[in-house]
């Protein structure tokens, strides 16, 4: 049996089609943010089998098998990969009308040319094919980059990092620019003062400074970023549950001191060090021209027995409920006020805010940069079609469309390029619709170019890779 991932997959109208395949298609990408392994794409992995290329890592998976009721050692466990594997196949037909489903079957057509749907009688084949694959020099980490015309890759990487995988990327010339994100989210996790001061030691190593005081620590984290710069950094990230503001000025240095003493902070007193702490990174982004992305609203780990077997990013984080509005308006005007507001991503994880994240990016553009406070494309929990819907129409509801720098994979998988595919098919769809529908003229050229511009040629403009 033939899956039913056509030409046209996705595309409901004939000028969607034309969008898609003359507009959209061939695009190179610029995959702004992943979580792709650096010493991967250096050492130009070849993965051993399916399994550990498309497994590995990958709590989408995990989470959906776990809801079927798979036993962990199928999923993070000892048990052999050919039996992971028979259970990720037994697991993919019950996925109907989840993203995985689709996902499943892109990437087995775009990377192995497999057409078959993947089910318990079909695994057996497919394994052993993709795996002749696999273990074919094209079909290492860079090939697999290359193959599917990725143009930037920007991974996610601590402050502390040596960076030394960018360094052997850089100088072997893979055919991709590789480049590194700053995401500083252990200089400002404090709720726990041993884990926090461990991290500190570690950064005063790596920076030759005496953390003593606030100052130094900011100090400190300059020159990080002036490490990260020489090697093509021009982004920072944040991993954030909402943001953080005080309308009282904070004494960041008592409380670093508390902190160093390992005095556990009150949750006012972690409230407003993280805020400090953001606050300062957020002038140094707009002093490097760097821009500044957010991801928020995630509720993490709330499995604490799992938490505890397995560790974070293991499949047990869920959408959060939490204000948003006032501290995102408040912490953002902050920056501004002194002109130091840099290039912001806001990503939102509750698909409850978008209107607020769609209206407050108005807020503070100025006129300096085209699109210059981003509303970040559908994010985690929303990476699928009707959350990319959403997102896209509530942008184009209260802001400008035509400004929007589009897709990138958020994934640890260097199977995941068909998710830009996908985003495309979606974007095409969308306007497609609205012109068969008489909301929009059919005005091919002007309209193949919005849509061009957003798959590509904004994110180029906007980043400035060089």
């Amino acid at each position: 049996m033939k899956h039913f991932i056509s030409d046209d997959f996705l595309l409901q109208s004939s000028f969607a089609k034309k969008l898609y395949h003359d507009y959209a298609k061939n695009l190179p990408i610029i995959d702004y943010h992943c979580h792709l392994s650096p010493s991967d794409i250096a050492s130009n992995r070849i993965f051993e089998n399916l399994t550990r290329i498309w497994l590995e890592g990958d709590h989408y998976k995990w989470r959906a098998m776990r809801s079927l009721g798979i036993a962990e050692k199928f999923i993070t466990g000892s048990a052999p990969d050919l039996e992971k594997f028979n259970q990720w196949a037994y697991t993919v037909p019950f996925t109907v009308r989840n993203p995985l489903y689709h996902w499943t079957h892109l990437e087995l057509s775009r990377y192995f040319d497999e057409h078959d749907l993947l089910t318990p009688e079909t695994a057996a084949s497919i394994y052993t094919r993709c795996n002749e694959k696999l273990n074919a020099p094209e079909f290492s980490t860079q090939k697999l980059i290359q193959k599917m015309k990725v143009e930037v890759i920007g991974t996610t990487d601590d402050p502390i990092d040596s960076l030394e995988h960018h360094t052997t990327i850089k100088l072997n010339n893979v055919g991709v620019k590789v480049l590194p994100t700053f995401r500083p989210d252990k200089a400002f996790a404090v709720e726990n003062p041993d884990t926090y001061n461990q991290y500190l030691d570690k950064l005063e190593h790596v920076t030759g400074t005496i953390l003593s005081d606030f100052e130094s620590l900011i100090i400190a984290l300059e020159k990080r970023i002036n490490f990260f710069h020489q090697l093509g950094c021009r982004l920072s990230d944040h991993g954030l549950e909402y943001f953080f503001y005080t309308d009282q000025e904070v004494d960041a240095h008592t409380l670093f001191k508390k902190i160093r003493a390992k005095t556990k902070l009150n949750s006012k007193e972690v409230h407003d060090y993280k805020y400090a702490v953001l606050i300062e990174l957020g002038r140094l982004y707009h002093k490097n021209n760097w821009t500044q992305q957010f991801h928020f609203g995630a509720l993490r780990n709330t499995n604490s027995r799992m938490m505890k077997s397995l560790g974070p990013d293991t499949g047990f984080d869920s959408i959060g409920d939490f204000a948003q509005g006032q501290n995102l308006a408040l912490f953002l005007n902050k920056l501004d006020s002194t002109n130091q507001l840099a290039k912001t991503i806001l990503y939102n994880l509750n698909p409850a805010a978008n209107e607020v994240v769609a209206t407050m990016i108005g807020n503070f553009n100025d006129g300096s940069v085209k699109g210059k406070i981003q509303f970040g494309s559908a994010w985690w929990f929303l990476d699928q079609k009707d959350g990319m819907e959403k997102q896209l129409n509530t942008l184009s509801n209260m802001g400008l469309l035509s400004c929007f720098i589009g897709m990138l994979t958020d994934s640890r998988s260097f199977l995941s390029y068909p998710r830009h595919e996908y985003f495309r098919r979606i974007l095409c769809n969308l306007i497609g619709n609205d012109v068969e529908n008489g909301e929009l003229p059919g005005d091919e050229k002007w309209l193949g170019k919005i849509v061009s511009d957003i798959c590509y040629h904004n994110a180029k403009a906007y980043f400035n890779f060089g």
